[in-house]
């Protein structure tokens, strides 16, 4: 057994070598980022600067990305196309910000985007209104369902949650499409927040796809249900940990015990993965949780790799990321990210 004491800021420094260009899996992929504020300081774990957006987008341009929407990305990983280095800007909530800073720096670059807005805040407070969301959708910006309240949802008692939440759904898609003129194909869940059955909801409504909040590369072999997205903001918003997160390739997994993202009432959830070795260094694998020390054991059996994680202490956040990365043989990380969300924690 093995216990692995670093924790998971310390997985920003020791990521990254190998060549950019490299491609070690045998499926597509889509690197997505998640953003929310520009240029606004009062909020720093969710903002990001003028100067940090405009080296993301420089360092995607020189290194020669296809840059597309959440909607387009996922219609490139289920398509016939080549293979290419292909990124995914995505931005939550509408804050003005967005519009007057983030947008015009989009359009600098010939970038498109997509904005996830939640229906009942359009206009108020720091939020966009729909003139301004009407011209952002006609420069490239795809806009997204975020639901009408953004609600902690998972708080909700069962007997309404669902109802609830499909209602909201059903709202937020009909005010959209009466303000811009087409209903949302793409889905952002509140806070990266769901359970197995707000998950069946959104494909049963139409969703081609939904972003969460776990870390990680979207592959062709992903659930799309679930799409994983670097978080950004001004903990992670220098060039060397965009550029990592951007040269990140997906640890195809095959089976994951448990799929719920609901943390266990010990709030000691132990997990299992099961992935092929293939070209993988595993002796390299690193685990991250965090706010705890992290225990793990690695079973190689016939090609295989079964990795069972687990916390060493209690976790105590609402929301807890069990983190995997491995390299392969030519230098390029794979990335493999567990959300665990306690509903009764804030």
């Amino acid at each position: 057994m093995t216990v692995i004491t670093v924790h998971m800021l310390l997985a920003l420094s020791i990521l990254f070598s190998g060549p950019a260009d490299a491609v070690t899996t045998d499926s597509k992929e889509v690197v997505c980022f998640v953003y929310h504020r520009f240029g606004d300081d009062r909020f720093p774990s969710t903002n990001i600067s003028f100067t940090d957006f405009e080296a993301h987008l420089q360092y995607l341009r020189d290194n020669n990305y296809q840059v597309l929407s959440f909607a387009k990305a996922i219609e490139y990983l289920q398509s016939d196309q080549p293979y290419r280095k292909t990124a995914v800007i995505t931005i939550d909530d509408g804050y003005k910000s967005f519009y007057a800073s983030g947008l015009p720096l989009l359009e600098k670059y010939g970038y498109p985007a997509t904005l996830f807005i939640n229906t009942k805040t359009v206009g108020g407070g720091d939020y966009m209104d729909w003139e301004a969301l009407q011209n952002a959708a006609a420069r490239q910006i795809e806009i997204g369902n975020h639901t009408h309240s953004h609600a902690y949802f998972l708080n909700m008692p069962e007997s309404s949650r669902y109802k609830t939440f499909e209602d909201e759904i059903r709202l937020s898609q009909k005010i959209i499409t009466e303000q811009l003129g087409s209903a949302p194909t793409s889905f952002a869940y509140p806070y990266g927040e769901l359970d197995s059955k707000m998950e069946e909801i959104i494909r049963s409504a139409g969703f081609t796809a939904a972003a969460a909040q776990n870390s990680g590369v979207i592959s062709s072999r992903s659930d799309f249900m679930r799409c994983p997205r670097f978080p950004m903001s001004e903990s992670y918003a220098a060039i060397e940990k965009f550029s990592a997160k951007a040269r990140m390739h997906a640890l195809i997994i095959k089976e994951e015990n448990p799929s719920s993202f609901l943390m266990p009432e010990d709030n000691r959830p132990e997990l299992t993965l099961r992935f092929d070795k293939g070209e993988l260094q595993t002796n390299q694998i690193q685990c991250f949780i965090q706010g705890s020390e992290c225990q793990m054991t690695v079973t190689e059996k016939g090609g295989e790799i079964i990795l069972k994680l687990s916390a060493t202490g209690k976790l105590t956040r609402r929301r807890t990321l069990y983190t995997v990365t491995v390299p392969d043989k030519n230098g390029q990380w794979h990335w493999h990210s567990h959300l665990w969300i306690d509903p009764s924690a804030r």
